[in-house]
């Protein structure tokens, strides 16, 4: 890499490149970056009040339901959806493990050619 290459990339160039002189010196300056947005940010205090959310909160009530103890697992709750997905995702999860299996077998013991 260049000198000039490592001063674009705002890169540390070590000591043996540098003519000898000991440790790491910056290529860019050390003074900070001019401000992006110039308005400062406000405290949340300081903020004015946000517009509230008019729709019930359902968070009680799907509490209630996910943690009734009637045995069912949490990721089975809600019945056939539930249902649906689990065995749905154990079965490309068996199919691409058995998948995998056969392809590593087959790359291990490749067939011979006559």
């Amino acid at each position: 890499m260049t000198f000039r290459a490592a001063e674009r990339h705002h890169h540390y160039i070590p000591y043996w490149c540098d003519g000898g002189r000991e440790g790491f010196k910056p290529v860019t300056s050390v003074e900070s970056p001019p401000l992006i947005f110039g308005t400062p940010t406000k405290i949340a205090s300081e903020a004015p009040p946000t517009v509230e959310f008019l729709g019930k909160n359902k968070v009680p009530d799907l509490q209630k339901f996910f943690q009734k103890p009637d045995g069912v697992p949490v990721h089975l709750k809600r019945g056939l959806p539930d249902q649906l997905l689990y065995r749905t995702t154990m079965a490309l999860t068996i199919g691409g493990t058995i998948y995998c299996l056969i392809a590593l077998y087959m790359a291990a013991h490749p067939k011979r050619q006559k």
